[in-house]
């Protein structure tokens, strides 16, 4: 099959977080399965640019009164899998890819609309339409809502189904609802069963009605996203989708995270021989300035974005507590100030016990999973999380809260088997049971070492998961499912109740 990955971000090209980690490792899994792969992504200013692809010099956008100019140019071909990259100054020639110093961009809803229009229209120009179009968050949602409203009677994409992945539901791209024929959309779909959202106009909404299938990133999350707590007000529209929402498990690319092989820390290691591991906590904890650290105290690593999803409103519960633990806490990462200030306030007050890096750091991010004994995730709620899959690889002992992807991939330690420890009540109690059982277990050696190598052993390689969604692709090309598929298009705004 043919299938186009349409994405806001993507390695090597671009990246804030997870998305960009999927969209690079995904489309290798599937082009090794014999698919034939193509990822359409932004050119920002980070990205290195490349020659124009010849065909596409100028691609034309009628967007609200006007016009906007765009131009793809060739990302290059790797694995199997051809990088496309829309060149459109005007909108993302910028700092940032969503937001500059904390705040969205205001015109994000037509950056984004541009970028989707005009991958359609790059595909128009290639001889032959592609099978899938897979789009990813509410930044591509505008591709199936282009698809079934613009480009409904447009012949060349009669036999095109779309799969769209929720990876955050957090994050939905609400806009007033003047932005409607501002980006080429008619306001017969500012309704309930359209993009309507509590006067909003909601983007991933329309995503979620428009595609033909809809996956999320771990089968725990898609039942969350089902119900009032976890459903950020759209559990009703997902659930009237129940028929056509699967969740799988992203997988990891293990090329880069494997400390086997990994170039970025001070030593490698294996399952079968962990002596590499000693080093690479002596040197990240001499990295982080301990002048004479002491390796028979844990280190407790944390990388992440700071903010209240990933549970730090807990860890600032309790931070007090952990400062008086035999530990070490190594964190790394941006985000929310309040977040980023308890940690600052905290190296400040115990620079011998946390050990804070405020930044973005590749490197670190590596010597840290390397360098420590746990991984600290108490997520109020993690759509599927990569961290602590890495963790496992490292022999870095993860503690979780039991949400999403963290509870499909972290299994309770009961004293032979299980890969960590898990809490489920979202309280400072239970994180620093979670915690405080993990520091029983590491006190004693031997039983420390057979639940790190449960966890090395475990794999989530994307091979398993590429298949699922190849699987997917199958389906949707069935001529069964074609034809339920061409009835629900048929209307002028769809049903809520799915096909």
């Amino acid at each position: 099959m043919k299938v186009v990955f349409v994405a806001s971000e993507g390695v090597p090209y671009s990246k804030t977080g997870g998305l960009a980690d999927v969209v690079g490792a995904l489309p290798k899994a599937l082009a090794a399965l014999g698919h034939k792969l193509e990822v359409i992504l932004p050119r920002y200013r980070m990205t290195k640019p490349g020659p124009r692809v010849p065909h596409s010099q100028s691609l034309t956008l009628p967007l609200g009164s006007g016009f906007k100019f765009a131009s793809v140019q060739d990302g290059g071909r790797a694995n199997n899998v051809q990088a496309d990259l829309v060149d459109c100054p005007e909108y993302f020639d910028r700092e940032g890819l969503y937001q500059q110093k904390g705040d969205d961009y205001p015109d994000n809803a037509h950056r984004f609309a541009a970028f989707s229009m005009a991958a359609l229209e790059f595909l128009k120009r290639d001889a032959t339409p592609p099978d899938i179009i897979h789009c990813h968050d509410w930044q591509t949602a505008l591709v199936p809502i282009y698809l079934r409203n613009l480009y409904q009677e447009d012949g060349y994409f009669r036999n095109t189904s779309v799969v769209f992945t929720i990876h955050n539901l957090g994050y939905q791209g609400l806009f007033p609802p003047h932005l409607l024929p501002q980006i080429s959309l008619h306001a017969g779909l500012f309704t309930i069963d359209g993009l309507e959202y509590y006067g909003m106009v909601n983007l991933l909404k329309g995503g979620i009605i428009f595609s033909d299938f809809v996956t999320t990133v771990s089968r725990k999350y898609a039942e969350e996203i089902q119900t009032p707590e976890f459903g950020c007000g759209l559990e009703g529209v997902l659930h009237s989708r129940a028929d056509r929402l699967q969740g799988i498990v992203n997988g990891v690319d293990y090329e880069p995270w494997d400390p086997a092989t990994d170039k970025l820390i001070a030593a490698n290691y294996t399952p079968a021989n962990l002596t590499g591991k000693e080093t690479c906590k002596k040197v990240l904890l001499e990295k982080m300035g301990v002048q004479s650290p002491v390796l028979r105290r844990p280190v407790m690593g944390i990388v992440s974005r700071f903010a209240s999803q990933k549970g730090f409103d807990l860890i600032a519960s309790i931070a007090e507590h952990l400062a008086a633990l035999d530990l070490y806490v190594v964190a790394l990462g941006t985000g929310e100030p309040a977040h980023e200030e308890l940690f600052r306030t905290m190296a400040a007050k115990y620079p011998e016990k946390f050990l804070v890096r405020i930044a973005y750091d590749n490197t670190l991010a590596h010597q840290i999973e390397a360098g420590g004994d746990m991984f600290l995730m108490p997520s109020r709620y993690e759509p599927c999380g990569l961290n602590q899959i890495y963790s496992l690889k490292y022999g870095t002992v993860p503690i979780v809260r039991a949400t999403g992807g963290l509870d499909d991939t972290i299994e309770n330690f009961d004293g032979k088997s299980g890969t960590g420890f898990k809490f489920r009540d979202y309280t400072p109690h239970a994180l620093l049971a979670a915690i405080s059982a993990a520091l029983e277990v590491y006190a004693v050696p031997k039983i420390w070492q057979r639940l790190m190598q449960n966890g090395m052993k475990k794999d989530f390689s994307w091979a398993s998961s590429a298949q699922t969604y190849a699987r997917i692709y199958q389906t949707l090309q069935d001529p069964r499912t074609r034809s339920s598929t061409e009835v629900r298009r048929s209307g002028d705004v769809p049903n809520r109740g799915g096909f």
